[in-house]
């Protein structure tokens, strides 16, 4: 015998509707759709750069890249549709650009590539700067909602 739910579920909490709507609203601003697009696309370079940049002969730099930028790509990926849920990744997405700017020392060892080196130094920085940026929309937003609601 099931007994009839007369309370409403964790999922119409008030906190969590709050929750979902400060989502929406970091989400939806012009700035993060920006950060946000520029992420991805630095993730799919990354996966393409041994291509693209030319240095496909150094194996295991260019399986890293292509890992590295799948998995960042994945990870900024689900921040648009899902922010209330990933928006604390941006921390692990920080992690991936710091390490795709020391890969080609750390992956290849001695082979020093300039193009593979300055191709993950720069690409790497601007991960770490988009990561940076979509931590900050949703410290920005909360801290500004709080002084709000004292009010």
């Amino acid at each position: 015998m099931t007994v009839p739910r007369t309370s409403p579920g964790i999922d119409q909490h008030p906190d969590i509707l709050a929750l979902r709507a400060h989502s929406e609203e970091t989400t939806a601003t012009p700035a993060a759709q920006a950060v946000e697009a520029i992420a991805l696309l630095c993730g799919v370079y990354l996966a393409a750069s041994p291509w693209i940049v030319g240095f496909n002969g150094a194996t295991t730099l260019t399986i890293n890249n292509l890992i590295t930028g799948v998995a960042f790509a994945c990870l900024v990926g689900g921040f648009g549709p899902a922010y209330e849920r990933t928006h604390s990744s941006s921390w692990a997405a920080l992690g991936l650009g710091a390490w795709t700017i020391m890969a080609p020392w750390i992956v290849s060892g001695h082979a020093f590539i300039t193009a593979a080196n300055v191709s993950n130094a720069v690409v790497g920085i601007v991960c770490c700067l988009t990561a940076l940026a979509l931590a900050g929309f949703g410290v920005v937003r909360g801290t500004r909602g709080m002084a709000g609601a004292r009010r």
